[in-house]
C-alpha cells in the first residue's frame, strides 16, 4: 500500500507540474491573472505531494520493508534507525525523490508572499522551477522508481517492478544488503542536503532572473529582491564542499582532503560561477554595472548544477561519489541541450536590454578588480571542466580513456588562486569609481608591509619553499588589507565621534552589515588557503612494521604500538583496532585506536584512523595491516598535516558572515517632541 501511495504522489504531482507550467504560459501570454493563480495553487500542491513520498519510502527503510527494491539495497536490519532514514539520499532513485523534494519546497517558498505581489514575474518563475521539477519526476516516474517491488519470474530472474509482472511470485527477502561501508559517517546525515540545497537555492535564481528577463525587468530592485536567496544559496554550497571534504579526509584513511575527483569537482564549478554571480549582482545593485556579467553567470551556475547531477548519475565518469550506470543519462543531456539553447535565445533577445550606463571608472577601481577576480573565477572553471570531460573526449577520437590527475589542476589553477588573493586583498582598500596609482598605493602600502614581514618571519623559521612564501604573503596580505581597512575607519569614527575604539568598532558593523559580513566570509577564505597550503606543501608522512612496544618517529612525534584486537559486531562488522601512544617531545598526548572495519556484506573495508587534532597540526595515523599473530607487528601509516584545520575554520567565518549580511538593520528611531500644553500654544 505505501508503495503505490508513494509512487501515485509523483504521478499526480507530475501532473501538477505539468500543468502549472502550461497554465502559467497561457495566463501569462494572454493576460490572465485567475489561470496564473490557478498554476501558483498547482505548484504549492507539489510540496504536500512530493512530502507524501518522501516520508512513504522513509517509512519504508526505516521498517525494512525488503520487499521493495531501494529498501533492500540501501538497508540492512543491523543498521541504526537513523541511517536507514538517510540512506533516502543513499542510492540514486532516493536521491532524486529528496532532490525533487526539495526542488517542490524551494519553488512554495518562492511564490509565496513577495513573489505572490509580482504579477509580471509569477508566470515565469512557475514555468522554470515546474519544467525543472517535471524533469526529475519523470526520471523517478519512468526510470528509477524507489517504490519498485522485487519479483521472481518463472525463469528464475529477479526483476524490479511496481506491479506484479506476469507469471512473477513476490520476492521477500531476509534482510538487505545494507549501507555502501563509505557512507555509515556522520557526514552522510548533512553533506548531501547542504549540497543539494545550494543546487535547488541556484535553481530558483535561475528561475527568477529568467522571470525577470522575459518580463524585461532585470533593474536594481530586482536585484536586491534576489540578494538573500543568493547568499543563501552560495552558504549551502560552500558548507557542502567544506563538509564532504572532511568527510573523505575521515573515511579514505589516505591523509587529504580533496582529490580532485570529478564529482567533487562537479560540485565546485557552480560554487565557482555562483560566487562570481553574487559580486556582479553585489555591483549591479549598488553601481549599476555588470547586468550582462550577472545574466551570464547566473545561467552558467544553472547549466553547471544539471550537468554536475548527471556526471553524478550517469556513469560517464569514475568516482567513489558516482551511482550505478543507469538510463537517464541521455535525459540528462538531452535537458542539458534544451537548458543551455532556451539560455542563450533569452540572453540573444535580451542583449541590448542588460546594456547598463555607469561603467567601470578605472583599471584600479574595486570594480574593475572584482571584474578581474571573474576572468580568474572563470579560467579556474575552464580548467576543471576540461578535466572532467577529457577522459569521454579522448576515449572518443583515439577509442582510448585517458585522465587527468591531481597535479594537473594544482599546477594550472594555484597561479588562478593566487590571484584571486591578491585582488582580494587590493580591492577591499580600493574605491568605487576612479581611484589613482598613488591613492591605491597609499592604501595597500602598511599591509603590503606586513605581508613582507610574514615572509620574513617564514624565511627566519626556516622556510624556504617559494609557493609557500608566495602563498602566505599573499593570505596575509589579503587578511591584512581587509584588517586594516576596518583599523582605518574605526579610527577615523572614533577621532571624530570622540568614541573609544571598542564602541566604535561595533557602531561600524552595526550600522554596515554588508561590508563587514563580506569581510568576515573573505577572512574564511584566506583560512581555506592558509589550510591548503600548510597540508600540500608541508604534509610529511612515514611507514613502518612495528613489533609490539616498538615505535615509529614522524618530526617531533613518536608512535608506538600498544597491542590489537579484532572482534565482531552485531551490526555486520568485524572490527580490527590497533592501540597506539602518541608522544610529543617525549611528552605523552594519549592512546588512539586506528582500525579497519570490514563489512561481511559487502566484502569491503572501511579505513578509519586515528587523528589526534590541533589549529597547529594533525597527526594522522592508518593501520595498514598486521599479521597473524601479535609477534608479527602491525604496519602503520603516518601523516603531519600541518594547519589542516584551518580548511574546517572556515565553515563558521561562513556562516557568521552571512548571518552578518541578512542580519536587519536596526530602524533609527523617530525624535519625539517634547509635549506641549495649552498654555505654550495660546
Amino acid at each position: 500500500m505505501l508503495c503505490n501511495i508513494g509512487y501515485f504522489s509523483l504521478v499526480i504531482a507530475f501532473a501538477a507540474t505539468v500543468y502549472s507550467a502550461l497554465a502559467a504560459i497561457f495566463g501569462a501570454i494572454r493576460r490572465r491573472p485567475n489561470w496564473v493563480e490557478s498554476a501558483r495553487h498547482a505548484l504549492q500542491l507539489t510540496l504536500p505531494l512530493t512530502t507524501i513520498s518522501v516520508l512513504a519510502l522513509i517509512t519504508l527503510l526505516i521498517g525494512g520493508h525488503y520487499e521493495v527494491g531501494y529498501v533492500a539495497s540501501a538497508t540492512d536490519s543491523a543498521m541504526p534507525a537513523y541511517l536507514k532514514a538517510v540512506a533516502l539520499w543513499a542510492g540514486q532513485a532516493g536521491s532524486l525523490l529528496f532532490w525533487s523534494w526539495l526542488m517542490a519546497a524551494f519553488a512554495a517558498a518562492a511564490v509565496l508572499g513577495r513573489w505572490k505581489r509580482e504579477a509580471k514575474y509569477l508566470p515565469w518563475v512557475i514555468v522554470v522551477t515546474m519544467v525543472t521539477l517535471a524533469f526529475f519526476l519523470s526520471l523517478l516516474i519512468f526510470f528509477e522508481n524507489p517504490f519498485a517491488r522485487l519479483w521472481k519470474t518463472f525463469d528464475g530472474r529477479q526483476v524490479a517492478a511496481l506491479f506484479q509482472p506476469v507469471g512473477g511470485l513476490p520476492l521477500i527477502l531476509d534482510d538487505g544488503r545494507g549501507l555502501n561501508p563509505l557512507l555509515r559517517h556522520p557526514g552522510m546525515i548533512i553533506h548531501p542536503p547542504m549540497l543539494y540545497l545550494g543546487f535547488v537555492s541556484f535553481v530558483v535564481l535561475y528561475a527568477l532572473y529568467v522571470a525577470a528577463l522575459i518580463s524585461g525587468s532585470v533593474d536594481e530592485r530586482w536585484t536586491r529582491i534576489t540578494r538573500r536567496w543568493s547568499l543563501i544559496a552560495w552558504l549551502f554550497l560552500s558548507l557542502g564542499l567544506i563538509l564532504g571534504s572532511r568527510w573523505s579526509y575521515d573515511v579514505l584513511g589516505w591523509g587529504g582532503y580533496w582529490g580532485w575527483d570529478p564529482v567533487e569537482i562537479s560540485a565546485l564549478m557552480p560554487w565557482l560561477t555562483g560566487t562570481a554571480f553574487l559580486h556582479s549582482l553585489m555591483m549591479q545593485e549598488r553601481k549599476g554595472i555588470f547586468r550582462r556579467w550577472t545574466t551570464v553567470l547566473i545561467m552558467l551556475t544553472y547549466s553547471l548544477v544539471i550537468f554536475g547531477t548527471f556526471l553524478t548519475r550517469s556513469g560517464i565518469v569514475s568516482s567513489v561519489h558516482t551511482f550505478a550506470q543507469s538510463e537517464i543519462g541521455p535525459m540528462f543531456l538531452i535537458f542539458i541541450a534544451v537548458i543551455l539553447v532556451g539560455s542563450m535565445a533569452l540572453l540573444i533577445w535580451r542583449w541590448g536590454d542588460l546594456k547598463t550606463e555607469n561603467e567601470v571608472g578605472s583599471l584600479l577601481s574595486r570594480e574593475a578588480l572584482i571584474l578581474f577576480s571573474f576572468f580568474l573565477l572563470l579560467g579556474i572553471l575552464a580548467i576543471c571542466f576540461w578535466g572532467v570531460v577529457f577522459p569521454t573526449v579522448s576515449e572518443f577520437f583515439s577509442g582510448r580513456r585517458m585522465a587527468v590527475g591531481p597535479d594537473f589542476y594544482k599546477k594550472s589553477t594555484g597561479p588562478l588562486w593566487a590571484g584571486l588573493l591578491l585582488l582580494m586583498g587590493a580591492a577591499s582598500l580600493s574605491a568605487y569609481g576612479r581611484i589613482s596609482i598613488k591613492a591605491l598605493g597609499a592604501a595597500i602600502w602598511k599591509p603590503g608591509l606586513g605581508s613582507i614581514a610574514v615572509i620574513a618571519a617564514l624565511l627566519i623559521n626556516g622556510v624556504r619553499n617559494l609557493t609557500a612564501l608566495i602563498g602566505y604573503g599573499l593570505a596575509a596580505f589579503a587578511a591584512m588589507a581587509m584588517l586594516y581597512e576596518f583599523w582605518r575607519k574605526a579610527k577615523a569614527r572614533g577621532q571624530g565621534q570622540g568614541e573609544i575604539l571598542t564602541i566604535t568598532l561595533r557602531r561600524l558593523m552595526s550600522r554596515n552589515h554588508r561590508r563587514y559580513g563580506g569581510c568576515l566570509i573573505h577572512l574564511g577564505i584566506v583560512l581555506i588557503a592558509i589550510g591548503i597550503l600548510g597540508i600540500e606543501i608541508f604534509q610529511t608522512e612515514t611507514q613502518d612494521t612495528l613489533a609490539l612496544g616498538e615505535q615509529i618517529t614522524l618530526g617531533r612525534y613518536a608512535v608506538r604500538y600498544d597491542g590489537l584486537s579484532q572482534f565482531d559486531l552485531t551490526d555486520g562488522r568485524n572490527i580490527t583496532r590497533a592501540a597506539i601512544s602518541v608522544y610529543h617531545d617525549d611528552d605523552y598526548l594519549g592512546s588512539y585506536f586506528p582500525r579497519i572495519d570490514y563489512y561481511y556484506r559487502w566484502q569491503q573495508s572501511v579505513t578509519i584512523p586515528a587523528v589526534r587534532s590541533t589549529m597547529a597540526d594533525d597527526l594522522y595515523i592508518r593501520l595498514v595491516s598486521w599479521g597473524e599473530t601479535m609477534a608479527d607487528g602491525a604496519t602503520f601509516r603516518v601523516y603531519r598535516n600541518p594547519l589542516v584545520n584551518f580548511i574546517w575554520a572556515s565553515g563558521p567565518a561562513f556562516i557568521l558572515g552571512v548571518l552578518l549580511i541578512l542580519w536587519p538593520k536596526r530602524k533609527a528611531k523617530s525624535a519625539r517632541l517634547p509635549a506641549t500644553s495649552h498654555k505654550d500654544i495660546l
